[in-house]
């Protein structure tokens, strides 16, 4: 079971009552113009609960992680982490409803923080569209380096407690 809270989140597996929420951020466009993959039908997201909601974190399996509000438990976000060969690749969507209020940063600074205590020598890597500037600085602001641009992912890469060879695979990649 998860189960992180913050301030002002609690960060905690999918609810199938999260699933009109979902909906309405993964079909609107401020948030689906920079997603690549997601599921956005009304079905697809229910079989997609009901296939991660007994997710737990972990560095061997991928989970899904609803960012809910602490008072009401609603869902205003997902970070999904994708453990692989010492690294944790990271992605998330946050609803339009919630831009710019902090709650993002605040999700991520304590997930990375969680994880970085689960493997404090795993690396993580993010990846976003170049032109999702909201995206890119928030990763900046929570540490993160610009690794460069991934021709074959059509994405800017960023790292975090990455090694020299990560690096300098990342360069390699972009060349």
């Amino acid at each position: 079971m998860i189960s992180i809270d913050t301030k002002r989140l609690h960060l905690r597996n999918v609810l199938q009552n999260d699933v009109d929420v979902i909906f309405d951020y993964r079909n609107n466009e401020i948030c689906a113009r920079y997603q690549r993959g997601q599921i956005k039908d009304y079905e697809g997201i229910v079989s997609l609960i009901e296939r991660r909601r007994n997710d737990e974190i972990s560095i061997d399996f991928p989970c899904m992680i609803a960012v809910a509000l602490k008072d009401t438990n609603e869902m205003i976000g997902e970070i999904v982490v994708m453990p692989k060969d010492h690294t944790f690749s990271l992605g998330y969507t946050f609803s339009y409803k919630y831009h710019r209020q902090g709650y993002a940063f605040e999700a991520l600074t304590v997930l990375t923080e969680h994880l970085h205590k689960m493997a404090p020598e795993w690396e993580f890597i993010s990846f976003t569209e170049c032109e999702n500037i909201a995206s890119i600085e928030l990763l900046k602001k929570l540490g993160y380096k610009n690794l460069g641009y991934v021709p074959s992912l059509d994405s800017q890469a960023f790292g975090k407690w990455t090694t020299m060879e990560t690096e300098e695979e990342f360069a390699h990649l972009g060349k």
